[in-house]
Order: C-alpha cells, then structure tokens, then sequence
C-alpha cells in the first residue's frame, strides 16, 4: 500500500497588487477610497508612489530620496502623514508594489 505524499504549497509571488487608500496622508493626489493598482517592480525611481510594509502596516508614499538600498519616503499631505521624518529611512526589501494606476498621481 502506497501513502499518500504530502508536499508543501508553494506560495505563488504577488505580481498585482489592488488596495483602496485610507486616510488623507497621500491627498489630493489620493483620496481615502481611491482604489489603486500596484505592480512588483526592481525599477524605483524619485517621484514613485510605493506601497511600504512598516511595522506590519502597508502605507502608501512617495519616493522622495534614494540611496543604494534605502528609501525616504514622504505623503503628498505632511500635515496628515507619518513618513520617513517621523520613522527615518527604510530598506528597500519594505517596498511591496510600485503603484501604476490611477495614473494621475502627482505631488503638489
């Protein structure tokens, strides 16, 4: 009698990401309930708009500088955003998805 073999599941990698922006901290660019696609990407550049994993919290921000392997982020919004002035630079390994729609997403 054969057992049955069991195989662990791979996880499938994420290359599309949709979440809906809560909060203010990306306004008016983003407003809370604007849905917005992302995408797995190597190509990170000033200027994009990132969704981060922070303390187990995904958050939506803005490029603002680049180093080697680190980020400066910032919300469009400082008056209503915690961002890299209130938790520093983060590792580059934190970015989860480039977002790419809406593309009208522009800093102020």
């Amino acid at each position: 009698m054969k057992l049955p073999i069991s195989l662990p599941r791979l996880k499938k990698p994420r290359l599309l990401f949709i979440r809906r922006v809560v909060g203010h901290s990306m306004s008016p660019g983003l407003l809370p309930g604007t849905l917005i696609v992302g995408v797995r990407s190597t190509r990170i550049r000033r200027g994009d708009v990132v969704i981060v994993l922070h303390n187990n919290f995904e958050k939506v921000k803005r490029v603002k500088d680049l180093k080697t392997d680190k980020l400066f982020l910032l919300g469009d919004n400082p008056t209503k955003s915690t961002d890299s002035r209130d938790f520093g630079w983060l590792s580059l390994d934190s970015v989860i998805a480039k977002v790419v729609w809406p593309l009208k997403v522009r800093s102020r």
